[in-house]
């Protein structure tokens, strides 16, 4: 069984669980699992998390996404992108220079209202079954940052930006809201993802590049190393009579491990003593020793 991580560039028309059920197909193991949805119609990069490292699905999840986006403005419509049903059409009467100060007005912290075409549930049931039934309910908005935003292109109606944006921003409903400050509507008509933390467009594969690099036989060196994520922290390594303590996944003292006593200041990755890589620990101060955050017990391939 493979495990580690592989950068999938999800091409239009796939849900993030097809780009699964296909590499589970493709690579004959059903632990696979992806790291955040991406809307059928967008595509881009999708790392997906084979084996021991389906435990980094939800770390993953948390981190920082980069998008090019082309918002269209003078529309409207029920998903908030061009593939639904058109609720509103507006003349576009602003210049450049508007529709550049009202995208880059969102740069910061907004609260944004998730749109009833996602899988967010209420109740129990998800928004977009809801919607498909053809209700609505009420919403909360829920903080977002936008880190990063430019726009790229100024062909009005159309304006093509790239936004780097916290977990759980929608960029569907960030055209929607650009749109509406505006004052003539607004929606998504095309989605790349261009980066997830340290995985990038230009390293990402598509499934049949995939299945071909299975048949050759390389596709191995595609796969990420599960400790390879955490690179930026620094690594300890157990005395030989301390590994059963991490093997168990059990906290540690400092003085258990190679390198001088001193807790660290964040998390460390842990490997024992014959160099296996066993997971994220991180400083205890009240304890005075180290405690595991997330274990992968020999996640390394």
């Amino acid at each position: 069984m493979a495990d580690g991580i592989i950068n999938v560039y999800k091409e239009q028309g796939f849900t993030s669980h097809d780009v699964v059920a296909k590499m589970r197909g493709i690579l004959k193991q059903k632990k696979i699992g992806h790291t955040g949805t991406l809307d059928p119609m967008a595509e881009g990069v999708l790392p997906v998390c084979l084996g021991k490292a389906t435990r980094l699905c939800d770390m993953l999840t948390d981190k920082t996404k980069t998008y090019e986006a082309v918002m269209l403005l003078g529309r409207e419509t029920d998903t908030q992108d061009t593939t639904g049903t058109v609720l509103a059409e507006y003349p576009v009467l602003v210049d450049d220079s508007m529709a550049e100060e009202a995208v880059l007005s969102f740069l910061g912290h907004y609260d944004q209202i998730p749109p009833m075409y996602s899988a967010l549930k209420v109740d129990g049931k998800k928004l977009y079954e809801l919607a498909r039934a053809g209700k609505e309910v009420e919403r909360k908005a829920r903080p977002v940052e936008i880190l990063d935003i430019h726009v790229d292109r100024m062909e009005l109606p159309r304006v093509t930006m790239t936004v780097t944006c916290s977990k759980g921003t929608y960029i569907r409903t960030l055209c929607y809201d650009i749109g509406r400050k505006l004052g003539c509507g607004g929606c998504m008509e095309s989605l790349l993802r261009t980066q997830v933390s340290g995985f990038y467009l230009k390293d990402s594969l598509t499934l049949s590049r995939i299945q071909e690099l299975r048949d050759e036989g390389t596709l191995e060196n595609h796969i990420l190393a599960v400790d390879k994520v955490f690179s930026e922290y620094p690594a300890f390594r157990m005395k030989p009579d301390f590994d059963k303590l991490v093997h168990n996944g059990n906290p540690f003292y400092r003085s258990q491990a190679e390198g001088d006593s001193r807790l660290p200041d964040g998390p460390v990755r842990v490997y024992d003593s014959k160099g296996q890589f066993i997971g994220v620990y991180g400083p205890d101060r009240e304890k005075n020793l180290l405690k595991p955050q997330k274990v992968f017990l020999g996640g390394t391939t």
